[in-house]
């Protein structure tokens, strides 16, 4: 493993990346607790499960948005996001393709459409990762 250091300017793009996925993360947490009962007639889930996501989903998405806003971003946090990230993708297909969460067909197409959003964030952040990379 090599030594990694960021600069300001070199981390801009990871920063945008952090801070993107932040907002719509929390953005859609606070969907999910302050509408719970039409989003889940909507999409299938039940409205208490729904809020136990849109819990997570709030907390989570602060947490991104305060590592976003650190003037020294690291690697460990970046690299943990991106992890969560793919986490969140595969369970997202994972449930779809199971149907463990007794999706209507516009909550499976909801939750494929989250998980194509969630891993293209997490594509940018590496990409952001990488251009932090100080030769």
């Amino acid at each position: 493993m090599t030594a990694v250091t960021v600069t300001a300017d070199k981390a801009r793009f990871l920063r945008l990346a952090l801070a993107a996925d932040a907002v719509v993360t929390g953005g859609n947490g606070l969907v999910y607790l302050a509408f719970a009962g039409p989003v889940a007639d909507l999409l299938g889930p039940d409205a208490g499960l729904l809020r136990g996501i849109g819990a997570f989903l709030l907390v989570y998405g602060v947490a991104v948005g305060l590592l976003a806003a650190r003037r020294d971003l690291g690697q460990a946090g970046p690299r943990t996001v991106i992890a969560m990230n793919a986490v969140w993708t595969l369970g997202s297909l994972a449930a779809v393709v199971t149907g463990v969460l007794d999706l209507t067909t516009v909550g499976a197409i909801w939750v494929i459409a989250q998980a194509v959003t969630v891993a293209g964030f997490a594509e940018l952040q590496v990409m952001g990762l990488r251009k932090t990379r100080v030769s």
